[in-house]
């Protein structure tokens, strides 16, 4: 897979399970604080009138972009509470875009989160895009059931001892 660094002769090990193959909670109380960033987005796409809904801000439940924006800020926040082997770590700072394309008939949210941790912040950042286009279903879904949310990803992470992460771009 072009996504991921693989090193020659460096054998691959899923962090949160121990010996036995149980799950567990990695110590990061050794490794030192440091800045870190993650970006990641993901896609709700809906009728085309939907998306004309939203855009006009004719819905009777109130602005579903500012509430899918706030929604995400928070869950970005209670990430560790959701997520049972993730840390708690302090969001400094956290970017919600949310992006209409009327030819796709799609929102495209893209989150960008900052920490400064012992940890990474990557999914906060994951945790906040799922939230935000679950917002929108929710808001939504009185007028169109058919909505489907797809392509939620990290684009990428700096920071940390693994560094800078990007994902591949598509070939076409």
């Amino acid at each position: 897979m072009s996504t991921r660094r693989i090193k020659k002769k460096q054998t691959r090990i899923l962090t949160h399970l121990n010996r036995r193959g149980e799950a567990h909670m990695v110590d990061v109380g050794a490794k030192a604080v440091t800045a870190r960033e993650a970006v990641a987005e993901g896609a709700i796409r809906m009728h085309a009138e939907t998306l004309r809904l939203v855009m006009r801000g004719g819905h009777k439940k109130g602005d579903v972009l500012a509430t899918a924006r706030l929604a995400g800020m928070q869950a970005a926040k209670k990430t560790a509470d959701l997520i049972p082997l993730c840390h708690p770590i302090p969001v400094t700072g956290i970017d919600i875009d949310l992006i209409p394309e009327k030819t796709r008939a799609r929102i495209r949210v893209r989150v960008t989160a900052r920490t400064l941790a012992q940890t990474g912040v990557e999914m906060e950042a994951l945790t906040a895009a799922s939230v935000a286009l679950l917002t929108i279903y929710d808001m939504c879904k009185a007028v169109d059931r058919a909505m489907t949310i797809a392509n939620v990803r990290l684009l990428a992470k700096s920071g940390g001892r693994s560094g800078t992460w990007r994902r591949a771009a598509r070939r076409r």
